[in-house]
Order: C-alpha cells, then sequence, then structure tokens
C-alpha cells in the first residue's frame, strides 16, 4: 500500500481533474457501503483513525449484491477531492459534531479544523473538535450517514438544500449507513463503525463545580462545605490549571507568597471522599522546556517530543512559556504519559482534564503548530506524517491523548472506570472521554445554542457532552444562569464553570430566587439519575444517542425538524424557554404526535423546563440524593408510567456497582417493567431481567401519569406483581383537573428570579445584554451600544461568513480618537440616536453616538443601503457639541480610527491585496509580513481586500482617499486588522472629522 512520507508533497498534484460516479463496495455490515473515486485511490488511502477496528473499513464484505440507494459523484483536481450527494428535497442535515448556530444544517458551511475557539459565535466554522459526518434525514422519516474518513482539513458545504459536498486532500474514502428506517438506527450502525461512549462511572454523572481557577485547598474545602450546608447535590469539583508549579504538568503549587495552595493533595482528596465528593484535575500537553523538571527530562531521554521540519524537537509558547510537546502517534510516547497519569493518580485524582489540546499555541497565527511539523506515527496510524495529517486526529492533542490519560487512569486503578475530559477531539473520542462546548460566553443567545450542540455531538457519537452552564465568559445575571442550570442539569454532561475574574458561578452566587431554582433543577436531575444511568447503559452497548432532538419521537414530522427548544432523553421530553423574554407557560408548546403526560416531582418552577413523557414509556426515578454514593441498593424505586392509547407501556432499569467493570461478567441487574391496563386495573410486572445480580429486596412506588400533572400513586415490592385500580372516566377528568389547578398554583407562587440585566463590578459584566441587530440584503450586523458602540457579529448571509473576529468586550468593530491603542471612543457607551427600519434611501439603520470627552462626540451611522443591499455603509466622524471659548473653539488633537479586526478562517490562504495610489505597486500582505503601514502615494486607491482563497471570496472595503491618511495591517492570532486613520488634528463645531466607508463580499473569478 502506497503511502506519503517525509519530504514529499502531501497530495499529488493531478495534471488533469477527474471526474465520475465513485466506485463503492459493502463493508462492516448490511447498509453500508464504502467509496471511493477509483480503485488506485481506494489503495492509496490512509488508515482509518475514526474506524474502532481500521481493518473493517478496509474489507470488503463477501456475497452482498445490494445496491446503494445513494451513489455520491466525484472531481479530483489540483489535489483536491469534491464529494457530491444529492438527496430528496426536503432532507434535513443533522450532526458535523461540535458546531455552534442552527440545529437543522441546511444553510451552514462548516470546516472541519480543530481551533482554540474561545467567545464563538453561531456563524463561527470551526471549532474545538472535527466530526467530518453528517446525518441525513430524508423527507419519509429514514435517515442516512455520511462520513468523510480523513483526518486531514475537511469542508463539508450544506449551503444547497438537500446536497452535501464534501472537499478535502485527495484520496479520501466516503462511508455511507443506510438509508434505515429511522435516525437512531444510522447512529446505532454507525455506532458498530467507530466505538460507542465509554461506560461512565455513575457519579460522573452527577452534577460537577468547576471554575478557572479555585485558587487553594481551603477555598475547594469551602465549596464542597458550602454545597452540603446548602442541600444542593453536587458529586464533583474541579481543579484548574492554576494549581499546578508555574502551569508544570503534573506537579502541584505547595504555596505562593507565602500563602498554602495545595500542599497535600492526598489529604484534600480524602477530605473531598469524605464528604462525598470526586476531584478532577487539569494536565494541559504543553510540557515546559525546563531542564531538572522531571516531566521535560524524562520526555526528552525518550525522544518523544514533536519536531520541526529540520528535526529538531518544536517550542512553542503556552501558559508555561516556551513548551514541547508529546508525539502521540508514538506508541512509546503514549506509554510514557500512561505511566506519568498513573503516578498522578496515586495524589487521590479521580478524574483528569485534558485541555488546550487542539493543540493550542501562543503567539502564533493559526492558534496551533506548524503544519511542517513532523509527528513519527506509528505504521497503523499512518507513519511519518507532517502536523496537518495528524491535528485532527488530535492523536497529538486530542484523542490519543485522552486514549493515553484514560489508559493510564487504568493502569492506576484497574478496578475502577476512567473519568477524561477533553476540550478538543475527532471521530471516535467517544471511546475514551466526554467532552464540554468549550469556551462559550454568558449570553442568553449561548444558552439556546447550547441544547443544539449538545444534541449535534450526540448525532455524531459523542453523547457525554455539555456546555459550561451559565457562560464561562463573562457575567450570568440570576435569570440567565438559572434559566441555564434549569435545561443543563438535563443534559448528558452537568458542569457548571466560569473564567477568571468573573463573579463567582456557584448556584448560590446569585441570590436566594436563583439558588432555590438552582436547587430544584439539580435535585431534579439526581431524581431522573437511575434513568440518565440507563440511557448511557443502552449507549455503551448499543450506540442508542442520549440526548437527541425532538423529531427523533416523529422523524416525518417535517415541523419538529427545526425545534431548538426542546429535547429528549429517550422517551423524556425536556421543554425549556431559552430566550430573555420568553416565558415557558406563557408559549404554545409543539410536543410530538401522540399522548405526552406532564408531570413533575412537585417541584415545577417558570424558570424550570417543563418534563413530559410519552406514552407507552416507562423510566425509573429515585430519591434526590446529595451525591451518588449516598444511594442504597434497598432505597425505594419510583417507577413513572405512562400508558399509550393501546392502555401498554414498557421501560428498563440497569442497575450494577456504579464502577469497575463487574458488568462485563455479568455482575448487573437490567429489568425490563411493562404496565398494562384491563378493565379497571392496571398491572404493573417484570417482563424480563438480564445479568446476576438477585433483586434487592426494596417497595416500589409506581407514579401512574394522567396528564397535567395528575398522578395515580400506587406502592408494592420490587418484582412483585403490582395491581393499580384505575379510576372511572369522570375520576380521571376530576383529578386531572385538579393536578392542572395545583401545577398552575405552583407556577403563580413560585419566587420568581430578579430579572436584573448585569451584574456589577467584574470583567464580562455586560456581556449578558442583547445586542441591536442590523439585518438586511447580505448582511446580518449586531451592534453593542454599551461598550463603544462596537459591532460584534458582521455575516455575510449569502456565504455564511462570519467576518469579524470579536468578543463583547474587545475587537470586532472598534473606532478610537487618538493615536494611543484604545482611545477614547472604544469603551464609552453610546447612545442610540436613531434606528430605522425603513427610510427613504435605507433598509436599516441604526445612528449611535458617544461622548468621548473634552466637548467632543463620536458620531457613527450603520446602514445597508437600499441601492445597494450587499454592502454595508459606515459614516463615522468627531464632531464638536461644547467645546470652551477659551480654546477658540477647537478640541484638543484627536485622530479618527476605524479599528475592525477580522477573523482568518484559513490563516495560511489568507493575504490583504491593494492597489497603491499611484497604481506602481500593487501589493499582497500576507501573515508572516508582520505590521505594516501605508501613507503618502502607497496608500490603497480608495480599496483593499481581504481575500480568502479556500473559501473563494474577499471582503472589500472601500473608502475615500481624501479622508483616510494612514492605512494600517496588524496581524494576529487567526485575525487582521484593517485600520483606516484620518488625519490627526483639532476638530470645531464647523470642522469635523469624517471616514467614510463601506465594506462588500466578492466572489473571486
Amino acid at each position: 500500500m502506497s503511502k506519503k512520507v517525509i519530504g514529499e508533497e502531501e497530495t499529488a498534484l493531478r495534471s488533469e481533474a477527474r471526474t465520475g460516479k465513485m466506485v463503492y463496495e459493502p463493508i462492516l455490515e448490511e447498509g453500508v457501503f464504502r467509496f471511493d473515486c477509483s480503485a488506485d485511490d481506494r489503495n492509496g488511502a490512509f488508515p482509518s483513525i475514526s474506524f474502532q477496528n481500521p481493518r473493517v473499513r478496509d474489507t470488503p464484505l463477501a456475497n452482498v449484491n445490494k445496491v446503494p440507494t445513494f451513489i455520491p459523484s466525484f472531481e479530483c483536481v489540483e489535489g483536491q477531492q469534491l464529494v457530491n450527494l444529492e438527496f430528496p428535497l426536503n432532507t434535513s442535515f443533522y450532526g458535523t459534531g461540535e458546531v455552534s448556530g442552527q440545529l437543522e444544517r441546511t444553510g451552514k458551511r462548516i470546516f472541519t479544523w480543530n481551533t482554540d475557539a474561545w467567545g464563538y459565535g453561531t456563524g463561527t466554522t470551526s471549532l474545538y473538535q472535527s466530526h467530518p459526518w453528517v446525518l441525513a434525514v430524508l423527507p419519509n422519516g429514514e435517515a442516512i450517514g455520511v462520513l468523510a474518513d480523513t483526518t486531514r482539513r475537511c469542508e463539508i458545504d450544506l449551503r444547497k438544500e438537500s446536497n452535501i459536498k464534501l472537499i478535502s486532500a485527495a484520496p479520501y474514502p466516503v462511508i455511507t449507513f443506510g438509508p434505515f428506517a429511522s435516525p437512531t438506527d444510522v447512529l446505532a450502525s454507525f455506532s458498530r463503525a467507530v466505538g460507542t461512549v465509554f461506560m461512565p462511572p455513575k457519579w460522573s454523572l452527577g452534577y460537577h463545580q468547576c471554575r478557572w481557577s479555585y485558587h487553594s485547598d481551603a477555598r475547594v474545602r469551602e465549596i464542597a462545605k458550602t454545597f452540603r450546608e446548602k442541600d444542593i447535590p453536587c458529586d464533583v469539583i474541579w481543579m484548574d490549571i492554576d494549581y499546578m508549579d508555574g502551569f508544570r504538568c503534573f506537579t502541584f503549587d505547595k504555596a505562593i507568597h507565602g500563602m498554602e495552595r495545595f500542599p497535600d493533595p492526598k489529604s484534600l482528596g480524602a477530605d473531598l471522599h469524605q464528604n462525598g465528593f470526586k476531584g478532577i484535575w487539569m494536565l494541559d500537553p504543553g510540557i515546559k522546556r525546563e531542564t531538572g523538571y522531571f516531566v521535560y527530562d524524562s520526555g526528552l531521554e525518550r525522544d518523544i517530543w514533536v519536531q520541526t521540519a529540520d528535526g529538531q524537537p518544536f517550542v512553542g509558547d503556552v501558559w508555561p512559556g516556551p513548551c514541547v510537546f508529546p508525539d502521540f502517534t508514538q506508541s512509546s510516547a503514549r506509554s510514557w504519559w500512561a505511566q506519568l497519569v498513573k503516578g498522578f493518580i496515586s495524589n487521590g485524582v479521580d478524574g483528569i482534564w485534558n485541555d488546550m489540546n487542539e493543540p493550542a499555541v501562543f503567539k502564533t497565527l493559526t492558534k496551533t503548530m506548524p503544519e511542517s511539523n513532523v509527528h513519527r506515527g506509528d505504521k497503523d496510524l499512518g507513519g511519518h506524517q507532517k502536523h496537518s495529517h495528524y491535528h485532527n486526529v488530535l492523536l497529538v492533542y486530542g484523542m490519543l491523548m485522552a486514549r493515553s490519560t484514560y489508559e493510564g487512569m487504568k493502569l492506576a486503578i484497574e478496578q475502577k472506570r476512567p473519568f477524561v475530559l477533553t476540550r478538543a477531539g475527532f471521530i471516535g473520542s467517544q471511546r475514551y472521554a466526554a467532552t464540554w462546548t468549550g469556551d462559550n460566553l454568558s449570553t442568553w443567545e449561548h444558552l439556546h445554542m447550547s441544547i443544539s450542540m449538545v444534541v449535534q455531538l450526540g448525532l455524531s457519537g459523542q453523547p457525554l457532552s455539555g456546555p459550561d452552564i451559565g457562560g464561562f465568559a463573562g457575567n450570568a445575571t440570576p435569570k440567565l444562569f438559572g434559566r441555564w442550570m434549569g435545561v443543563g442539569a438535563m443534559f448528558p454532561f452537568c458542569r457548571g464553570h466560569s473564567e477568571t475574574d468573573t463573579i463567582d458561578h456557584e448556584p448560590w452566587s446569585f441570590g436566594l430566587e436563583c439558588e432555590e431554582v438552582c436547587r430544584l433543577a439539580l435535585k431534579r436531575r439526581y431524581r431522573l439519575l437511575p434513568h440518565i444511568y440507563t440511557l448511557f447503559y443502552m449507549a455503551h452497548t448499543k450506540g442508542i444517542p442520549v440526548a437527541t432532538p425532538t423529531f427523533f419521537a416523529d422523524p416525518k414530522d417535517l415541523e419538529l425538524r427545526t425545534q431548538e427548544i426542546s429535547f429528549l432523553l429517550g422517551p423524556l421530553l425536556i421543554y425549556s424557554s431559552t430566550g430573555q423574554d420568553q416565558e415557558l407557560y406563557e408559549m404554545e408548546q409543539k410536543l410530538p404526535k401522540g399522548i405526552w403526560h406532564s408531570f413533575d416531582f412537585e417541584d415545577s418552577h417558570p424558570d424550570l423546563p417543563a418534563l413530559y413523557l410519552q406514552g407507552g414509556s416507562i423510566i425509573p426515578a429515585s430519591s434526590p440524593y446529595q451525591h451518588v454514593g449516598e444511594a442504597n441498593r434497598t432505597d425505594d424505586l419510583q417507577l413513572l408510567v405512562a400508558l399509550d392509547k393501546a392502555d401498554k407501556a414498557i421501560g428498563s432499569l440497569f442497575e450494577d456497582d456504579g464502577d469497575g467493570y463487574e458488568y462485563t461478567k455479568g455482575g448487573y441487574l437490567l429489568t425490563t417493567y411493562v404496565a398494562e391496563r384491563q378493565s379497571s386495573v392496571v398491572n404493573v410486572t417484570v417482563l424480563k431481567t438480564e445479568g446476576s445480580w438477585e433483586r434487592p429486596n426494596r417497595r416500589l412506588h409506581v407514579k401512574l401519569l394522567l396528564g397535567k400533572g395528575a398522578t395515580i400513586d400506587a406502592w408494592g415490592i420490587d418484582g412483585e406483581a403490582l395491581k393499580i385500580p384505575f379510576p372511572s372516566e369522570r375520576e380521571v377528568s376530576d383529578l386531572v383537573a385538579a393536578g392542572e389547578k395545583q401545577l398552575r398554583t405552583r407556577i403563580e407562587t413560585a419566587r420568581r428570579i430578579p430579572d436584573v440585566e448585569t451584574m456589577s463590578g467584574h470583567k464580562g459584566a455586560e456581556l449578558s445584554r442583547t445586542p441591536v441587530e442590523i439585518k438586511s440584503g447580505d448582511w446580518s450586523l449586531k451592534v453593542v451600544p454599551w461598550i463603544g458602540g462596537r459591532i460584534i457579529s458582521m455575516e455575510h448571509l449569502p456565504s455564511k461568513t462570519q467576518w469579524l473576529h470579536s468578543r463583547v468586550e474587545i475587537n470586532g468593530y472598534e473606532e478610537y480618537s487618538g493615536l494611543e491603542y484604545r482611545s477614547s471612543g472604544c469603551l464609552e457607551e453610546y447612545s442610540v440616536i436613531e434606528r430605522d427600519l425603513e427610510q427613504a434611501r435605507e433598509v436599516e439603520s441604526l445612528q449611535l453616538e458617544g461622548d468621548i470627552g473634552g466637548g467632543l462626540a463620536l458620531v457613527r451611522q450603520i446602514c445597508i443601503p437600499k441601492e445597494n443591499l450587499k454592502t454595508v455603509q459606515i459614516d463615522s466622524s468627531i464632531v464638536a457639541r461644547n467645546v470652551g471659548a477659551g480654546s477658540g473653539g477647537f478640541s484638543r488633537l484627536v485622530c479618527l480610527r476605524v479599528h475592525p479586526t477580522f477573523n482568518l478562517l484559513h490563516p495560511t490562504e489568507t493575504y490583504v491585496s491593494f492597489t497603491a495610489i499611484d497604481g506602481s505597486v500593487v501589493h499582497e500582505a500576507w501573515p508572516e509580513s508582520g505590521e505594516q503601514v501605508f501613507e503618502g502615494h502607497l496608500r490603497p486607491n480608495g480599496e483593499w481586500r481581504l481575500v480568502d482563497r479556500c473559501l473563494g471570496l474577499a471582503l472589500v472595503n472601500r473608502f475615500s482617499i481624501e479622508q483616510v491618511h494612514k492605512c494600517r495591517i496588524h496581524w494576529g492570532t487567526g485575525n487582521v486588522n484593517l485600520e483606516l486613520r484620518s488625519e490627526d488634528r483639532p476638530v470645531s463645531k464647523e470642522s469635523p472629522l469624517r471616514v467614510s466607508h463601506r465594506y462588500e463580499v466578492i466572489r473571486l473569478p
């Protein structure tokens, strides 16, 4: 089998394009096909990283004569392989892994290139993980999965309706799963190829409390004590990077400036265990390059670092400063790391958090290591390759880092299940680690988006995920945090986490009303843990997703396919309100067809989601413990029963030790319960059992749901038949009416969380306020008047491209009034002077004004002109409002600086192009050229372009050379600043400074 090696081009360029239908062969099981452009391409493909057993992908099935329903077409040109699949009209797309934005992916384009994406938005095209996978749901409810089995950068283009286009370096196979009868069948088949999620220890399904950082073991103990005192369930407390000695992995900072930090981690672990907590500690991949540091010395001795093209260890800056990076593509490096982890666990460590493993590297344009770096990988992983081959697999800083960590934990304590959390990942990383959705923001938009993000990961093979509840960056408000906890308590992975220098984000940090909502939400989760744990057993053994979109209850219902404020945990429907002005019990709730009985645990609240159980279902529940370790096998078992139209119901409960591997040897009890109404009696019995465990001697509490909160309660002994008298139709009607009244009373009398807009005094206090949106023609913009009037989002709708690189409080489109960085005008609160939805010449416009001191104001008009809906027009000026007479009517010296920072979606394929004023020089400024300033005749002649060759697009900025005296280019990490400067001079009421300019996106020829 021919493979590329060091020194060769990564993709052989072909002089002539090839097109046609892909050739196929059946693999794995019936209904699964592998497609290649040719037999030679099949033989030239790299080994599969995503398949649990790579040989399965490369071994055709014998005696299978079935023909694929959909056969992709291809085009190979200049080393790129373009694959096209056409589906029937009204086909819906999902999956694509860790992605922001909408649930249904039609109209989106994603680039699989793992990226440190702090503060990502709805239009961000690359996040921390890469899943080149699409789940297509056909109009009739059947589904098919499409996997581009490549670790290279891959474009997934879903902008054309009912069409999938895949673009990556040739050659790579495409694998299709189905069409099968349902999306669940597709995902089960997919999991048999790429592997199922590891079986999590039961404690890891409880609530996790995290912070960057709890700076001492005393603070950790205080947090643990407060949870117990306030009767708020919690199982895990996390230690972020600051526990380390100078950010050196596998070390502990004993003290700093005379203050104790983590002098005795074993003692801390013992104390946490004594109070029912586990401790999870962070390990990053960057190892400080420091002679005498035992980790560096041992790695250097074993020659396991990633190398530069000239064979030297690559050195990049991360938290400790200059760092080297383990080459996890080598089995020797993986074994070395696993042994370090084994020793680390002896410090009382219960779980490990792998962060910064895209890999993130500071002070670099691409935020990662150079693609020319070399990995000396094992033969079965592709051998010696450049970093561009291994980046997405994250064999260096993701999947195999997580795998090595997982295996090290197993070496340390064989009778315990490891728990690893990884930020970066690829198809298959669910075999070793859970994940979270990265550095999100404390905004309502990110709360809303978190449901779709968790669901998409589940639809891409990773069921154990969740967001940072409350948002990582910025300060949540009480209402935002309470709502987020209500929804987050129902996610598969449930963790609160927040950034340094923000206010405290523990459940009790936002007032008594919010604290009570958090208490109710987490107790609800712990009541439902038997059900959630059972779902994970099914996910682990059968590949059935844990959290799914609402339409999984009825895949034929096209209206449900875009529903983003509800989701399913098996037959349990969670319906939430994720908008600041949304009230759950005042909005119409769109439910799937059939019977859906609402219920609660006498805990309904306006800021908690509504719960519905599908008719025909039984789910288990328990008492609300403070932590998983409090539960006993002999505790009362509760069954929630919802009969279907045939008056029947069925459901399962999985029980084992909650940890360890005895369940793989039969040491468990899997019970299938059934209920059936016969005349005026509902019989609840055990249909079948699996496993060697004997049934505990415990009471059984059955709650037969009637709808609208009404129930019939009955008690018996688990394992024995229970007969429940069923009331008459009139009695049922009365019970339902009474239940509805009780529910309404609970909602009306609940202590509401105050709708406080901001929390003051800390970084990020303004993040939760709602931006002003300007949307028309080709553009959608978001403006935050309260922080410098900045534009934080500038999405080009036809190309689905987010051009601005922004956080709420920094970057994006800014304007200054002086020569110094971030001078007046950048941070002041602006007033909205006028907002017009329809004027004579403008479809949408916004006029802002900010007081910049000294009697001056910075005035900005943003509009999308009616005569050219393809452009954004921005007219800015510094004007004198009240300049003192003693100054002669003139202000201080000022300069209007237009300072937008743009995203580099493809940093190595992006440059700035312009023609100078005199026409003698045509400039192409690339990232490696550094900062450049152009003035005089070297200025652009009224136009410059930010060109992305990979997208085939250019952002054109046009301006007046009479107004712009200097132009500046500054390349950052994954971004570029294109600044326009006016002259610097005083202004008066008669002589303001002005810069008028406009933006337009054009397609390259």
